[in-house]
């Protein structure tokens, strides 16, 4: 079974290819030649996802899925959530989008000496595709979440994104204290994937 995952970032790929094995054929942006730079117009993490997803949908008419993940910290009512990747350029035009530095100075600014440092990251997926009795569009989400908490300082050179100053609950390392592989076993998009992967076997095993 073919399926369209709307990414090129070839570590999501990977991930999702080796938890569904050989049953499926993973396919990304790429390999499909979708070039466009998908417009993420969203307020919330399950609109984006779905905006991906309906966009490979609509213009390549292919069973899809798409993610889209966002830091929700307490004490700011939930920020930057959805403006994860771009919270720094919202303020500040000469900040490039998805600069991870600056995202994390603003944060870590915002809340200050806030001693209420909880915080929790979020992954979303939309799934898009054909019920194979009825031959109807089905739509379907999946979400992971861990909990943790915001450090004050960095700590750490793995991961991407704010992993330098989230820490998981239970957990004395930052996620970019943890190797790769610890990190996946209970991340955010680990858990929202394997909630995926899971459906997706299960409806492979029947068709």
């Amino acid at each position: 079974m073919k399926i369209v995952f709307a990414t090129n970032n070839q570590h999501k790929l990977q991930e999702v290819r080796h938890i569904l094995g050989d049953r499926f054929e993973v396919l990304s942006l790429n390999d499909i030649g979708c070039d466009v730079d998908i417009p993420e117009t969203g307020t919330t993490l399950e609109e984006n996802a779905r905006l991906k997803a309906e966009y490979v949908w609509q213009h390549y008419h292919l069973e899809v899925f798409a993610d889209d993940t966002g830091l929700e910290v307490e004490a700011l009512g939930g920020a930057p959530g959805v403006y994860s990747a771009r919270y720094a350029s919202l303020v500040d035009e000469s900040v490039s989008p998805h600069d991870s530095e600056a995202n994390m100075a603003r944060l870590l600014k915002e809340l200050g000496n806030n001693n209420n440092r909880k915080a929790r990251f979020r992954t979303v997926f939309a799934l898009i595709r054909k019920n194979h009795d009825t031959a109807e569009k089905e739509e379907h989400l999946f979400e992971g979440i861990v909990e943790g908490e915001i450090m004050r300082e960095r700590s750490g050179v793995g991961g991407f994104g704010y992993d330098p100053i989230f820490r998981p609950d239970g957990y004395d390392l930052t996620f970019a204290d943890m190797g790769e592989e610890a990190k996946n076993q209970i991340s955010h998009r680990g858990r929202a994937t394997q909630k995926l992967c899971e459906y997706l076997r299960s409806c492979g095993a029947n068709e």
